[in-house]
């Protein structure tokens, strides 16, 4: 046999040998920077766990919202039924103002005719 055939046999183990050598180190520094299967157990009970604590914190504050919209709602209330109550003794007022105007006018009308002076509008 002649030396060629076995020397280029040789020299394609020998690079296939460094290529593969390549890869492992290539491998080596992968595992090095990917997650373990721990890694990932422990990453998705503290994601978990945040959720929790998210959907707690949510929760709370819209407990917070929905009491402070019924507090807001009824202090609302309160001052609506506040104002109707003054308007309507301002308009009581008012219209008790007419009444009592009205009635003084008709009586004032009545001692000018006994009095038989002249009414005030002639003037």
């Amino acid at each position: 046999m002649s030396d060629e055939p076995d020397n280029l046999i040789l020299r394609l183990l020998r690079d296939m040998r460094a290529e593969i050598g390549d890869m492992r180190s290539e491998m080596g520094d992968m595992r090095a920077v990917m997650a373990t299967k721990q890694d990932l157990a422990e990453l998705g009970a503290d994601l978990r766990s945040e959720m929790h604590s998210l959907r707690a914190d949510v929760a709370s504050d819209i407990a917070t919202l929905q009491a402070e919209d019924k507090k807001t709602r009824k202090e609302l209330g309160d001052q609506i039924v506040g104002l109707r109550r003054a308007v309507m003794e301002y308009h009581s007022s008012v219209i008790g103002h007419g009444v009592l105007i009205s009635e003084l006018e008709a009586r004032m009308r009545r001692v000018e005719q006994h009095l038989d002076l002249p009414a005030i509008d002639a003037h």
